[in-house]
């Protein structure tokens, strides 16, 4: 089991540090938005895997917030971009 959770914790940080470079190199606003949904949705995931190796189930209320705070910026870009702020697509 250690080694499924360590080669999933590897394959996530591969995927975190892809979403990173989308963040800084998307070609626009709506692009870097969803990268920064995916960056929240991996950081979440790698949380629930330390909950599991680590057993502690406090861990998972933290990724349950931080999934909560992802999804609340999400709209809030969202809502941005409705009202017409700056876009450059």
């Amino acid at each position: 089991m250690a080694v499924v959770i360590l080669i999933s914790q590897v394959l996530m940080s591969l995927a975190l540090v892809l979403a990173f470079v989308r963040v800084v190199r998307g070609p626009s606003l709506p692009d870097r938005v969803v990268a920064l949904e995916l960056f929240s949705s991996i950081v979440v995931g790698l949380v629930g895997l330390y909950a599991i190796q680590t057993d502690v189930s406090v861990f998972i209320d933290a990724a349950i917030v931080i999934a909560l705070m992802g999804f609340l910026t999400a709209i809030g870009f969202a809502r941005f971009l409705e009202r017409g702020g700056p876009r450059d697509d």
